[in-house]
């Protein structure tokens, strides 16, 4: 009997050492930062304007997304979440902003703003270049959640937001945009 219960014993711990190394090659390493989905953005004319990284912070929890944005007029500009997840120029395929909470525009609206509304404008500088953070607890990158982005559009508009005027803060024209895609089925 006692071969018996040693072959099982060893080939238990054979097995739950396999299953352990299974998991944690699923798992992130400790430290490792959380995966990031890389958005291309376009102009209407199709110019590469640079990207919008996404990723969930491990830490916070909040979408961290990072803008590196090129060939685009200097000056301030505002930054969206459309609902749509189209950028066919002139961009009005994209819809209006991101908004499932059905609440107003602009981070200093006191009925509250919407979910596209990602915060400070973004400068692009003399050479065509600009590069903004933004960490929002507000929105997320997980799928089938309605604060998803997945599914949705970045935009790049002409001018600043006001941050209050209801429903686009006097951004004005998109200029350029990016598509988040779905996730695969």
């Amino acid at each position: 009997m006692r071969p018996i219960f040693a072959a099982t014993a060893l080939s238990l711990f054979a097995f739950t050492v396999s299953t352990a190394a299974a998991r944690a090659q699923d798992a992130p390493a400790a430290g490792a930062p959380a995966p990031q989905l890389v958005v291309p953005i376009k102009t209407a004319t199709g110019v590469d304007a640079g990207t919008a990284s996404f990723r969930m912070s491990t830490r916070s929890g909040n979408l961290v997304v990072v803008l590196a944005l090129k060939n685009l007029p200097p000056g301030d500009h505002a930054v969206h979440i459309h609902q749509n997840p189209v950028c066919e120029a002139p961009f009005t395929s994209a819809g209006g902003h991101f908004n499932p909470d059905a609440k107003q525009h602009g981070l200093k609206n006191p009925m509250g703003h919407h979910n596209g509304d990602l915060g400070d404008n973004v400068t692009i500088g003399a050479d065509g270049t600009g590069t903004i953070t933004y960490r929002v607890n507000y929105l997320t990158l997980a799928p089938g959640v309605p604060t998803s982005v997945l599914g949705t559009s970045i935009m790049i508009h002409e001018k600043a937001d006001d941050m209050m005027t209801d429903p686009t803060g006097n951004a004005g024209a998109r200029i350029a945009c990016g598509v988040i895609p779905k996730p695969a089925m």
